[in-house]
Protein backbone atom coordinates (compact mmCIF):
# COMPACT_ATOMS: atom_id res chain seq x y z
CA UNK A 1 0.00 0.00 0.00
CA UNK A 2 1.23 3.48 -0.88
CA UNK A 3 -0.20 6.63 0.65
CA UNK A 4 0.89 10.15 -0.16
CA UNK A 5 0.82 13.50 1.56
CA UNK A 6 1.69 16.54 -0.56
CA UNK A 7 1.90 20.30 -0.23
CA UNK A 8 1.26 22.14 -3.49
CA UNK A 9 2.96 25.30 -4.70
CA UNK A 10 -0.21 27.11 -3.60
CA UNK A 11 0.37 25.66 -0.08
CA UNK A 12 -2.62 23.35 -0.21
CA UNK A 13 -2.49 19.91 1.38
CA UNK A 14 -3.36 17.02 -0.94
CA UNK A 15 -3.76 13.50 0.41
CA UNK A 16 -3.43 10.09 -1.28
CA UNK A 17 -2.87 11.14 -4.86
CA UNK A 18 -1.46 8.16 -6.85
CA UNK A 19 2.26 8.56 -7.47
CA UNK A 20 1.82 7.92 -11.18
CA UNK A 21 -0.36 11.04 -11.36
CA UNK A 22 2.12 13.25 -9.52
CA UNK A 23 5.05 15.30 -10.77
CA UNK A 24 7.39 15.99 -7.86
CA UNK A 25 8.51 19.38 -9.19
CA UNK A 26 4.92 20.63 -8.94
CA UNK A 27 4.91 20.25 -5.16
CA UNK A 28 6.66 21.94 -2.28
CA UNK A 29 6.77 18.66 -0.39
CA UNK A 30 5.68 15.05 -0.94
CA UNK A 31 5.72 12.19 1.54
CA UNK A 32 5.19 8.75 0.02
CA UNK A 33 4.77 5.96 2.57
CA UNK A 34 5.29 2.38 1.31
CA UNK A 35 3.67 -0.02 3.79
CA UNK A 36 3.53 -3.75 3.00
CA UNK A 37 4.53 -2.88 -0.59
CA UNK A 38 3.92 -5.34 -3.40
CA UNK A 39 6.56 -6.09 -6.03
CA UNK A 40 4.88 -3.69 -8.42
CA UNK A 41 4.86 -0.93 -5.82
CA UNK A 42 8.48 -1.63 -4.89
CA UNK A 43 9.52 -1.16 -8.52
CA UNK A 44 8.41 2.48 -8.22
CA UNK A 45 11.52 3.09 -6.10
CA UNK A 46 13.51 2.54 -9.28
CA UNK A 47 11.07 3.45 -12.06
CA UNK A 48 9.55 6.57 -10.49
CA UNK A 49 12.09 7.90 -7.98
CA UNK A 50 15.19 6.48 -9.70
CA UNK A 51 16.89 5.63 -6.43
CA UNK A 52 20.34 4.05 -6.46
CA UNK A 53 20.21 0.25 -6.94
CA UNK A 54 22.26 -0.33 -3.77
CA UNK A 55 19.74 1.62 -1.69
CA UNK A 56 16.84 -0.30 -3.23
CA UNK A 57 18.68 -3.56 -2.55
CA UNK A 58 19.04 -2.59 1.12
CA UNK A 59 15.28 -2.07 1.28
CA UNK A 60 14.63 -5.56 -0.03
CA UNK A 61 17.08 -7.33 2.28
CA UNK A 62 15.92 -7.21 5.86
CA UNK A 63 17.45 -6.57 8.40
CA UNK A 64 20.10 -3.93 7.78
CA UNK A 65 22.08 -2.18 10.50
CA UNK A 66 20.97 1.45 11.12
CA UNK A 67 23.03 3.65 8.84
CA UNK A 68 23.17 6.80 6.71
CA UNK A 69 24.30 6.74 3.05
CA UNK A 70 24.56 9.52 0.48
CA UNK A 71 23.51 9.04 -3.14
CA UNK A 72 23.79 12.22 -5.24
CA UNK A 73 21.01 14.49 -3.93
CA UNK A 74 19.28 11.73 -1.91
CA UNK A 75 20.11 10.66 1.63
CA UNK A 76 19.25 7.08 2.54
CA UNK A 77 18.63 6.14 6.18
CA UNK A 78 18.01 2.74 7.69
CA UNK A 79 16.19 2.98 11.02
CA UNK A 80 14.93 0.44 13.52
CA UNK A 81 11.64 0.30 15.36
CA UNK A 82 11.10 -2.20 18.18
CA UNK A 83 8.13 -4.52 18.29
CA UNK A 84 6.26 -4.36 21.59
CA UNK A 85 6.49 -7.56 23.60
CA UNK A 86 9.54 -9.35 22.26
CA UNK A 87 11.54 -6.20 21.32
CA UNK A 88 12.33 -7.57 17.88
CA UNK A 89 13.82 -4.90 15.57
CA UNK A 90 11.76 -3.83 12.56
CA UNK A 91 13.44 -1.99 9.70
CA UNK A 92 12.28 1.35 8.31
CA UNK A 93 14.01 2.89 5.29
CA UNK A 94 13.88 6.61 4.58
CA UNK A 95 14.83 8.43 1.38
CA UNK A 96 15.33 12.19 1.83
CA UNK A 97 15.17 14.07 -1.43
CA UNK A 98 15.19 17.80 -2.17
CA UNK A 99 11.42 18.14 -1.68
CA UNK A 100 10.20 14.68 -0.81
CA UNK A 101 10.44 11.90 1.77
CA UNK A 102 9.91 8.22 1.01
CA UNK A 103 9.39 5.79 3.88
CA UNK A 104 9.56 2.05 3.15
CA UNK A 105 8.65 -0.67 5.66
CA UNK A 106 7.19 -4.16 5.60
CA UNK A 107 5.38 -3.97 8.95
CA UNK A 108 2.50 -1.83 10.15
CA UNK A 109 4.07 0.60 12.63
CA UNK A 110 2.30 2.89 15.07
CA UNK A 111 5.32 5.22 15.07
CA UNK A 112 4.94 5.89 11.34
CA UNK A 113 1.21 6.47 11.72
CA UNK A 114 1.80 8.91 14.59
CA UNK A 115 4.42 10.81 12.58
CA UNK A 116 2.11 10.85 9.55
CA UNK A 117 -0.77 12.27 11.58
CA UNK A 118 1.47 14.91 13.11
CA UNK A 119 2.85 16.09 9.76
CA UNK A 120 -0.64 16.03 8.21
CA UNK A 121 -1.92 18.13 11.11
CA UNK A 122 0.77 20.79 10.68
CA UNK A 123 1.22 20.59 6.90
CA UNK A 124 -0.87 23.71 6.34
CA UNK A 125 1.36 25.83 8.58
CA UNK A 126 3.65 28.20 6.72
CA UNK A 127 6.68 27.36 8.89
CA UNK A 128 6.85 23.80 7.57
CA UNK A 129 6.68 24.47 3.83
CA UNK A 130 10.39 25.04 3.15
CA UNK A 131 11.73 22.34 5.49
CA UNK A 132 9.01 19.70 5.47
CA UNK A 133 11.37 16.91 4.35
CA UNK A 134 13.69 17.27 7.34
CA UNK A 135 10.76 17.94 9.67
CA UNK A 136 9.06 14.72 8.58
CA UNK A 137 12.29 12.71 8.93
CA UNK A 138 12.87 14.18 12.37
CA UNK A 139 9.30 13.34 13.42
CA UNK A 140 9.69 9.73 12.31
CA UNK A 141 12.97 9.31 14.19
CA UNK A 142 11.58 11.04 17.26
CA UNK A 143 8.58 8.71 17.39
CA UNK A 144 10.79 5.67 16.91
CA UNK A 145 13.10 6.61 19.77
CA UNK A 146 10.17 7.51 22.02
CA UNK A 147 8.91 3.97 21.43
CA UNK A 148 12.13 2.53 22.87
CA UNK A 149 11.51 3.83 26.39
CA UNK A 150 8.43 1.71 27.33
CA UNK A 151 10.22 -1.46 26.21
CA UNK A 152 13.30 -0.69 28.31
CA UNK A 153 11.15 0.36 31.26
CA UNK A 154 9.30 -2.98 31.09
CA UNK A 155 12.62 -4.84 31.26
CA UNK A 156 13.69 -2.71 34.22
CA UNK A 157 10.43 -3.59 36.00
CA UNK A 158 11.14 -7.30 35.43
CA UNK A 159 14.68 -6.77 36.71
CA UNK A 160 13.47 -4.99 39.85
CA UNK A 161 10.97 -7.78 40.51
CA UNK A 162 13.69 -10.39 40.05
CA UNK A 163 16.04 -8.50 42.38
CA UNK A 164 13.39 -8.49 45.10
CA UNK A 165 12.61 -12.19 44.92
CA UNK A 166 13.70 -14.51 47.70
CA UNK A 167 17.02 -16.27 47.37
CA UNK A 168 15.33 -19.40 48.74
CA UNK A 169 13.74 -20.00 45.34
CA UNK A 170 15.35 -22.52 42.98
CA UNK A 171 18.60 -21.06 41.68
CA UNK A 172 18.12 -22.60 38.22
CA UNK A 173 14.85 -20.72 37.73
CA UNK A 174 16.36 -17.42 38.88
CA UNK A 175 19.41 -17.89 36.65
CA UNK A 176 17.22 -18.63 33.63
CA UNK A 177 15.33 -15.38 34.14
CA UNK A 178 18.58 -13.43 34.51
CA UNK A 179 19.95 -14.82 31.26
CA UNK A 180 16.64 -14.15 29.51
CA UNK A 181 16.80 -10.49 30.61
CA UNK A 182 20.44 -10.24 29.49
CA UNK A 183 19.45 -11.63 26.10
CA UNK A 184 16.69 -9.01 25.73
CA UNK A 185 19.07 -6.25 26.78
CA UNK A 186 21.65 -7.44 24.26
CA UNK A 187 18.99 -7.32 21.53
CA UNK A 188 18.17 -3.74 22.52
CA UNK A 189 21.84 -2.81 22.50
CA UNK A 190 22.09 -3.90 18.86
CA UNK A 191 19.49 -1.23 18.09
CA UNK A 192 20.35 1.56 20.53
CA UNK A 193 24.07 1.86 19.80
CA UNK A 194 23.80 1.92 15.96
CA UNK A 195 20.89 4.37 16.18
CA UNK A 196 22.96 6.59 18.46
CA UNK A 197 25.84 6.53 15.99
CA UNK A 198 23.41 7.26 13.15
CA UNK A 199 22.02 10.34 14.93
CA UNK A 200 25.57 11.55 15.54
CA UNK A 201 26.20 11.38 11.80
CA UNK A 202 22.93 13.16 11.03
CA UNK A 203 23.79 15.96 13.45
CA UNK A 204 27.20 16.48 11.85
CA UNK A 205 26.09 15.94 8.26
CA UNK A 206 26.42 18.80 5.78
CA UNK A 207 24.52 16.92 3.07
CA UNK A 208 21.01 17.04 4.56
CA UNK A 209 19.28 20.18 3.37
CA UNK A 210 17.72 22.02 6.27
CA UNK A 211 19.57 19.80 8.72
CA UNK A 212 21.44 22.73 10.23
CA UNK A 213 18.22 24.48 11.23
CA UNK A 214 16.95 21.25 12.80
CA UNK A 215 20.24 20.40 14.52
CA UNK A 216 18.79 21.16 17.96
CA UNK A 217 15.89 18.79 17.33
CA UNK A 218 18.13 15.95 16.16
CA UNK A 219 20.42 16.64 19.12
CA UNK A 220 17.42 16.11 21.40
CA UNK A 221 16.88 12.65 19.87
CA UNK A 222 20.59 11.96 20.25
CA UNK A 223 20.38 12.87 23.94
CA UNK A 224 17.49 10.45 24.36
CA UNK A 225 19.57 7.69 22.79
CA UNK A 226 22.49 8.51 25.10
CA UNK A 227 20.13 8.19 28.05
CA UNK A 228 18.79 4.89 26.73
CA UNK A 229 22.27 3.43 26.23
CA UNK A 230 23.32 4.53 29.73
CA UNK A 231 20.23 2.93 31.24
CA UNK A 232 20.81 -0.22 29.21
CA UNK A 233 24.44 -0.54 30.33
CA UNK A 234 23.39 -0.02 33.96
CA UNK A 235 20.78 -2.76 33.59
CA UNK A 236 23.36 -5.10 32.03
CA UNK A 237 25.69 -4.48 34.97
CA UNK A 238 22.84 -5.24 37.36
CA UNK A 239 22.07 -8.52 35.61
CA UNK A 240 25.79 -9.38 35.78
CA UNK A 241 25.77 -8.67 39.54
CA UNK A 242 22.65 -10.81 40.00
CA UNK A 243 24.21 -13.59 37.95
CA UNK A 244 27.39 -13.52 40.06
CA UNK A 245 25.32 -13.44 43.26
CA UNK A 246 23.28 -16.45 42.21
CA UNK A 247 26.41 -18.35 41.20
CA UNK A 248 27.98 -17.59 44.59
CA UNK A 249 24.77 -18.57 46.37
CA UNK A 250 24.61 -21.81 44.41
CA UNK A 251 28.24 -22.60 45.25
CA UNK A 252 27.61 -21.80 48.91
CA UNK A 253 24.60 -24.10 49.00
CA UNK A 254 26.60 -26.85 47.35
CA UNK A 255 29.43 -26.41 49.86
CA UNK A 256 26.98 -26.64 52.77
CA UNK A 257 25.45 -29.80 51.32
CA UNK A 258 28.87 -31.36 50.81
CA UNK A 259 29.93 -30.34 54.32
CA UNK A 260 26.81 -31.89 55.84
CA UNK A 261 27.29 -35.11 53.90
CA UNK A 262 30.95 -35.23 54.90
CA UNK A 263 30.07 -34.77 58.57
CA UNK A 264 27.46 -37.52 58.41
CA UNK A 265 29.93 -39.85 56.69
CA UNK A 266 32.61 -39.05 59.29
CA UNK A 267 30.19 -39.83 62.14
CA UNK A 268 29.35 -43.21 60.71
CA UNK A 269 32.96 -44.19 59.99
CA UNK A 270 33.82 -45.32 63.58
CA UNK A 271 30.42 -46.95 63.88
CA UNK A 272 31.13 -48.88 60.71
CA UNK A 273 34.55 -49.81 62.12
CA UNK A 274 33.04 -51.17 65.33
CA UNK A 275 30.29 -53.03 63.47
CA UNK A 276 32.90 -54.39 61.08
CA UNK A 277 35.06 -55.70 63.91
CA UNK A 278 32.15 -57.55 65.46
CA UNK A 279 31.09 -58.85 62.14
CA UNK A 280 34.34 -60.77 61.54
CA UNK A 281 32.71 -63.94 62.94
CA UNK A 282 35.79 -65.37 64.73
CA UNK A 283 35.01 -68.13 67.18
CA UNK A 284 37.23 -66.83 70.01
CA UNK A 285 36.30 -63.18 70.65
CA UNK A 286 36.36 -62.24 74.40
CA UNK A 287 33.46 -59.80 74.17
CA UNK A 288 31.14 -62.38 72.64
CA UNK A 289 30.79 -64.09 76.01
CA UNK A 290 29.91 -60.94 77.93
CA UNK A 291 26.27 -60.80 79.00
CA UNK A 292 25.86 -57.09 78.34
CA UNK A 293 28.51 -56.78 75.67
CA UNK A 294 26.02 -56.04 72.89
CA UNK A 295 24.38 -53.21 74.84
CA UNK A 296 27.76 -51.91 75.84
CA UNK A 297 28.84 -51.66 72.22
CA UNK A 298 25.60 -49.85 71.29
CA UNK A 299 26.18 -47.41 74.16
CA UNK A 300 29.72 -46.86 72.96
CA UNK A 301 28.42 -46.06 69.45
CA UNK A 302 25.87 -43.56 70.82
CA UNK A 303 28.44 -41.84 73.03
CA UNK A 304 30.98 -41.72 70.20
CA UNK A 305 28.46 -40.25 67.73
CA UNK A 306 27.18 -37.72 70.27
CA UNK A 307 30.69 -36.64 71.14
CA UNK A 308 31.60 -36.12 67.47
CA UNK A 309 28.40 -34.16 66.79
CA UNK A 310 29.11 -31.92 69.81
CA UNK A 311 32.67 -31.36 68.64
CA UNK A 312 31.56 -30.54 65.06
CA UNK A 313 29.01 -28.03 66.34
CA UNK A 314 31.60 -26.42 68.59
CA UNK A 315 33.88 -25.91 65.59
CA UNK A 316 31.04 -24.44 63.54
CA UNK A 317 30.85 -27.24 61.01
CA UNK A 318 27.09 -27.63 61.50
CA UNK A 319 25.42 -24.52 59.94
Amino acid sequence: MIRTLAITQEHEVVMNTPLQEMNLVDYTFVWADFSHPSEEETRLLTDYFHFHPLAVEDCLHNLQRPKLDYYDNVQFLVLHALRTGDAQPLEIDLFLGPNYLVSYHHDELDEINQAWDRIAEHASERTIWSKATVAAAYTVMDKLVDGYFPILFAIEDDLAELEGRSSDEPIDELMNQVFMLRSRLLRLRRTFVPMRDLLYRVINSQHIQGGTEHKLYFTDIYDHLLKLTDMLEADREMTADLRDSYISLSSNRMNNIMKTLTVITTIFMPLTLIAGIYGMNFEHMPELGMRYGYFGVLLLMVLLSSGMIFWFKKRGWFQ
